[in-house]
């Protein structure tokens, strides 16, 4: 099976990081992305090498998933590590593995420390956990892969903890505009739902609170259901079981041909063959379909299970993502649930990386309620919001700075005259970008006309090293050109040529250091200057 470029890329820098000496990394795919044939290609690469592979997971759909995923695409067989069933004397060099099983000290006792080199997670947001912990703690020389799909912040400072490094990273939107993924619409519906008396617990909203709430609100939603999903196969996640039977049957009082299912149904493959042939239009489901379940043709999802975990949220709007035929894009519900306390995953959660820009939109949709809206333009237009009211602010910044006369640049300046959102929206996310910027890299810092004392960890002050260095070669303005051009009314002078910048400075300075009367700052636009002579890197 040939992979698609991402997949070969992804690939590829997986060994890199192996190969340069870092012993545990991350593989982010978004769902749908093939991360299961990403993985199965690394296992048939390991194993023409003479290794010997452990997949591991915590679900036993997603261990014959991946053992027949890697049949299919390699024709390498797998051994299986569960229950009652065994690995030991078997031939093959491919094991899946099930977590609950290998952790148990009896079992784990069998193999020795040296018995597999390498360990591959699946849904590797899990891998934090005692369990997982105590199996790959027994392997102590295995490289280690983890894959997963997008995670949020606390899932990558968590993972951070155990990982060295994050090999690949594919983005949802890329995804999308790649023509991988399904475009995506969310729709706000204008029905408030009062989630302020939802507890949270490890992390979460309890699902025991979050049936309580909804409760009230369930006849609401299946008529707001009614005006905009009648010819969708859709998807509904919810908090309980028996709000989800509950919702079933009101569905199907509102003339929806709804289904259930849960943990317990002795029917349960029935009803989800049953779904993708189109005897239902509606599933629900306790949580029940978030891994180890496609169907390409879904073009609907309702979020009735609200989360603060954006992995958890993107799980669930994933089993619409994928491609089909006659499949122009996916709704997304989402609902204007009012929480006083507790910040929730919306469909900003999907594509946003900055949480100003990701709040902004999730604002926008709001005051757009009833109207779908294509994430990636929302996106684009909060990003653009978000600029203008930090502009708004960096000009009252800048004003104060002229009066008291900085010689340095301050870093939030430099980010938004060269339009950095991956600057300003950064996060720490491995141990030692979380730890303060060394003294080396203030000083280089202040070198190069940036203020260090606002850069609060080693993380964002290397990102901004890497730019400096890149502009450098790319010949692009300095912090001290931007500093001194944009203190006199000049804009984005970041996005300038550092010869345009230089010439510009030059006629200044030879004006007695006034800015020439026929140039208006506001109206200046840097020109492109391509000097082919050696240019000096100071003004």
């Amino acid at each position: 099976m040939e992979l698609r470029p991402y997949q070969e890329e992804a690939r590829e820098a997986i060994f890199e990081q192996w190969d340069s000496g870092v012993q545990k990394t991350l593989l982010v795919l978004p769902t749908g992305c093939g991360k299961t044939i990403v993985f199965a290609k690394v296992t048939e690469d390991c194993v023409r090498k003479g290794d010997r592979v452990l997949i591991l997971a915590h679900r036993g759909e997603l261990l014959e998933q991946a053992a027949d995923k890697i049949q299919k695409s390699t024709g390498l067989g797998c051994a299986v590590e569960k229950a009652e069933q065994s690995c030991q004397g078997s031939w093959f060099r491919i094991v899946v593995g099930s977590v609950q099983t290998l952790m148990r000290e009896k079992r784990l006792g069998q193999f020795p420390a040296d018995y597999f080199n390498t360990i591959i997670i699946d849904e590797a947001h899990h891998c934090i956990s005692d369990s997982y912990q105590r199996v790959l703690d027994h392997f102590p020389a295995a490289h280690v892969l983890g894959v997963t799909a997008t995670p949020d912040r606390g899932d990558m400072r968590n993972l951070g903890q155990y990982f060295e490094s994050l090999a690949y990273e594919y983005t949802l939107p890329k995804a999308i505009r790649e023509g991988y993924l399904s475009p995506i619409k969310a729709l706000t519906i204008p029905l408030k739902i009062d989630m302020s008396g939802v507890g949270v617990q490890a992390g979460d909203f309890k699902a025991g609170d979050i049936g309580t709430a909804l409760d009230p609100y369930l006849e609401g939603i299946a008529e707001e259901m009614g005006k905009y999903c009648r010819e969708k196969k859709t998807v509904v996640f919810l908090p309980l079981v028996k709000t989800s039977q509950k919702f079933c049957g009101i569905l199907q009082e509102h003339g929806f041909q709804a289904a259930e299912v849960n943990g317990e149904s002795p029917d349960r493959a029935d009803i989800l063959q049953d779904f993708e042939a189109g005897r239902y239009n509606v599933l629900c489901n306790s949580m029940l379909l978030t891994e180890g379940w496609d169907c390409p043709s879904v073009d609907c999802i309702v979020v009735l299970r609200p989360t603060k975990i954006r992995s958890l949220y993107c799980q669930m709007v994933g089993r619409g993502t994928r491609l089909a035929a006659g499949k122009d894009h996916l709704l997304l519900l989402d609902f204007l649930w009012h929480t006083e306390r507790h910040e929730l995953c919306h469909p900003a959660s999907l594509i946003c990386e900055n949480e100003e820009v990701a709040q902004k939109m999730t604002e926008n949709l709001e005051k757009e309620a009833g109207c779908p809206v294509d994430i990636e333009e929302a996106e684009k237009m909060a990003a653009e919001d978000v600029v203008a009211q930090r502009e708004e602010a960096l000009a009252k910044q800048l004003a104060e700075m002229k009066r008291r006369k900085k010689k340095l640049v301050d870093p939030l300046q430099f980010e938004m005259s060269i339009q950095a959102e991956d600057l300003s929206g950064y996060v720490p996310a491995f141990g030692w970008e979380m730890a303060p910027p060394s003294d080396r890299q203030k000083q280089t810092l202040e070198k190069l006309g940036i203020l260090p004392d606002q850069i609060d960890n080693a993380g964002k002050a290397s990102k901004l090293l890497e730019r400096l260095e890149k502009r450098r070669q790319e010949k692009l303005t300095t912090p001290k050109q931007i500093r001194f051009l944009e203190g006199r009314g000049f804009q984005h002078v970041g996005t300038w040529q550092f010869d345009t910048a230089r010439k510009l400075i030059d006629r200044i300075a030879a004006n007695g250091w006034r800015v020439p009367a026929d140039i208006v700052p506001q109206e200046y636009k840097g020109a492109k200057v391509w000097n082919k002579k050696r240019i000096s890197w100071r003004f």
